[in-house]
């Protein structure tokens, strides 16, 4: 019975193909972990102290978890985008700016807002002539949800 061995470059392999994965998927940041630990196995593997086959595979399985475990969370938390806008941006709300396009109500459009050109959907009831000035009611991602002024 033949048994089963393994290189360096194979866990090497493993590795960048499982990290390029990652990079292809949407962030969840669970495959980054499991390329890490087969470069990891691999360089074991390469200095000579990878073991037989199954401690590979342990090593591999143990690293992948613990790792998960220890460092997702962490991950995750660095990269995610700042939900909260209405904190960092709530000066924003109540502000005026300058329509650009007539918008009826509903739609979208663009509007001069401090100095620069924004992204706004009209909510009000009343639609909005160009040059008109309507009020930010709220924030939805990078549109301005905005009402006619009321004089």
């Amino acid at each position: 019975m033949a048994e089963w061995t393994t290189q360096w470059w194979m866990w090497a392999l493993l590795g960048i193909g499982l990290l390029i994965l990652e990079i292809m998927t949407p962030g969840g940041f669970f495959v980054v972990f499991l390329g890490l630990a087969a470069l990891l196995v691999g360089i074991l593997v390469g200095f000579g102290i990878g073991g037989p086959l199954w401690l590979q595979m342990l090593l591999f399985s143990l690293i992948s978890v613990v790792s998960l475990v220890l460092f997702r969370k962490r991950l995750l938390d660095k990269f995610k985008p700042n939900q909260d806008l209405t904190r960092d941006l709530g000066d924003v709300v109540g502000g005026i700016a300058t329509a650009l396009e007539d918008l009826p109500p509903g739609s979208i459009g663009k509007a001069e807002f401090r100095g620069t050109t924004s992204t706004i959907r009209n909510v009000g009831e009343t639609p909005l002539a160009k040059g008109s000035r309507c009020k930010v009611g709220s924030i939805d991602g990078l549109t301005l949800r905005v009402s006619k002024e009321d004089l």
